[in-house]
């Protein structure tokens, strides 16, 4: 209420100096420049009400997972990691790595990073879901045609004072050693960290920290939006719809298209929004698509 009665004190003025000021004066091109710059804060107002949702204003936890394809996927994951930290620049939100496991040869195994601003999870809930890659292989030294396949999934940030019970009999901690670079303290002590539910066979991870009490408190935080949202479904009976969501990652199931060859083109296959901009989406510009599907009132609900 507080942005809308701006944008109308804002609109009330400059009608009033529109009705002052002569056409041919130089006022005039300053109050055109004054209409614009007003017009774009409507649009942005206009989008932030599509953030309606009871968790869309909370900070998110994004996870990536490649699916088949061994390096071809593990690389793909690795790119669509950079496209959410440049996104997140481009927003001037902050993030935060918990896990990051390195492939065997290029690109990662499994990501997760905390990601933290106005409304994140409204905007990144969209991401949630299988994501295609078709391109000519660096990896095939006869340059084939392969298509990779990796996994997001967006969870929002529950805060301390939400109530969500963990059993200490309903879980289990395992240690281990780090993986990746790191100096001889990560080679050399137990800090990594893996939590797993066992009535919901959730798992989660956190090696980004050299403290094992601190890679505990991170991957706690994971579990508890994990199942802060599992709650949710089950309040609002969408596990039934949420379990049809959740499709393999493989051929079929994607969400989104991200074609390198024979043309370029990245396709949203639930809104039909599409750009041949190819190197822009891969630099984090994808607001289009989140923007699409927002706009969308049977898809702005959805939780996946």
């Amino acid at each position: 209420m507080e942005s809308l009665d701006k944008l109308t004190r804002e609109l009330t003025d400059l009608e009033e100096l529109a009705e002052i000021i002569d056409d041919d004066s130089g006022e005039a091109k300053e109050l055109d420049k004054s209409f614009r710059e007003f017009s774009t804060s409507v649009d942005e107002f206009e989008f932030t009400t599509l953030l309606s949702g009871p968790d869309d204003h909370r900070n998110a936890i994004l996870t990536i997972h490649p699916g088949a394809g061994g390096t071809e996927s593990q690389d793909w994951a690795e790119m669509l990691f950079r496209m959410y930290n440049r996104w997140v620049e481009r927003h001037n939100f902050t993030s935060e790595l918990m896990d990051y496991q390195p492939g065997d040869e290029a690109g990662l195994k499994s990501a997760t990073m905390e990601i933290k601003g106005d409304y994140v999870f409204g905007h990144l809930k969209a991401e949630s879901g299988v994501h295609r890659l078709v391109r000519i292989s660096p990896f095939d030294a006869n340059s084939r045609r392969h298509t990779s396949f990796v996994s997001v999934h967006v969870f929002p940030v529950v805060e301390d004072n939400i109530e969500i019970e963990i059993k200490d009999d309903d879980i289990r901690i395992d240690t281990y050693r780090s993986s990746g670079a790191g100096g001889q303290h990560v080679n050399k002590t137990s800090s990594a960290v893996r939590i797993t539910h066992i009535p919901t066979n959730i798992v989660v991870t956190c090696q980004s920290e050299r403290s094992q009490h601190k890679n505990k408190d991170s991957a706690m935080t994971v579990l508890k939006a994990r199942l802060y949202q599992l709650k949710r479904e089950e309040e609002a009976k969408k596990m039934e719809k949420f379990e049809k969501s959740k499709l393999k990652i493989e051929w079929g199931s994607q969400i989104r298209s991200y074609v390198f060859h024979p043309y370029n083109l990245v396709k949203d296959h639930r809104t039909n929004c599409e750009t041949s901009d190819i190197q822009s989406v891969m630099d984090g510009d994808i607001d289009r698509f989140i923007e699409a599907f927002l706009s969308d009132p049977e898809l702005k609900d959805q939780v996946v």
